[in-house]
């Protein structure tokens, strides 16, 4: 038997078996889908493109709100160029199409939030949306496989990727026919949230500190709270910058932290991946 590390026994303490963690992520998946369809349509709101930092400079409409995105652009490129080039992170080779397309999917969200942010509308809001969704879908992809099952990780990759996308391209050909609806897109946006901090809690991680993980879903809070304070966050630091490009860096800067956390931990896969 492998000796464990006595820092690991309350992790030990805590990890479900995979079948009943298994149960539990497909439970709140469907007890989620039939809540969302209990509630009324979510239209897109008007204002949500009514941003507190409208400044142009160098011929740049709402300026800090895209040049901020560079930091999606670095993250994204250092990931690829590290996972396929260098092939200094640690991953689940089995997975590998999963970190792929969710570095892919940070790099073109550089390019979809800057292009939005410089024509804000319900059109360029499509291009934001999308490349959200794939990176999104990637991550709970190479999340399972990490925490709970290669082949679960493996096999949900295109269904994830698929309901992703279909969420965002669904709101939009709804608000072209004067009926928009944001639930799918939000249930795919926050129900991975609460299924990755199930499995980083309960599940059996393939690697040893995934605090990478940690630091990206404080990250994501933050990022979160600066867009909803987004004309306060202008107030108090005098204009030099409002929450939404705050959002951004925010928000880049987890994603940083995870990529850090993938070149620097060690496997420890044993049972319960297959």
């Amino acid at each position: 038997m492998t000796h464990q590390p006595k820092h690991t026994s309350l992790k030990t303490q805590m990890t479900l078996s995979t079948r009943t963690l298994k149960t539990l992520i497909i439970s709140l998946t469907i007890l989620s889908c039939v809540a969302m369809l209990c509630i009324a349509p979510i239209p897109q709101d008007a204002a949500y493109h009514q941003f507190a930092d409208v400044r142009t400079f160098l011929g740049i409409p709402n300026f800090w709100n895209v040049v901020s995105n560079l930091g999606f652009f670095i993250v994204g490129l250092c990931g690829l160029y590290q996972l396929n080039v260098t092939r200094s992170l640690n991953v689940i080779a089995q997975v590998k199409a999963s970190y792929v397309l969710f570095f892919t999917g940070v790099t073109l969200v550089a390019f979809g939030s800057g292009y939005y942010h410089w024509w804000p509308s319900n059109a360029t809001l499509l291009w934001d949306r999308l490349p959200m969704t794939l990176a999104f879908m990637a991550l709970m992809s190479f999340a399972l496989a990490e925490f709970l099952s290669i082949s679960w990780g493996r096999s949900g990759l295109w269904p994830l990727l698929l309901a992703g996308l279909a969420s965002a391209v669904y709101w939009y050909w709804g608000e072209l026919h004067g009926v928009g609806d944001l639930r799918p897109y939000v249930l795919v946006q926050f129900l991975p949230m609460v299924l990755l901090v199930i499995l980083f809690v309960f599940g059996r991680p393939a690697f040893r500190d995934n605090r990478g993980y940690w630091w990206l879903l404080a990250a994501y809070i933050l990022a979160k709270l600066a867009e909803h304070f987004d004309g306060l966050i202008a107030q108090w630091t005098h204009g030099v910058m409002a929450g939404h490009a705050l959002k951004h860096v925010l928000a880049a800067m987890g994603l940083w932290l995870l990529l850090r956390c993938f070149a620097q931990r060690v496997c420890v896969m044993g049972g319960g991946h297959g």
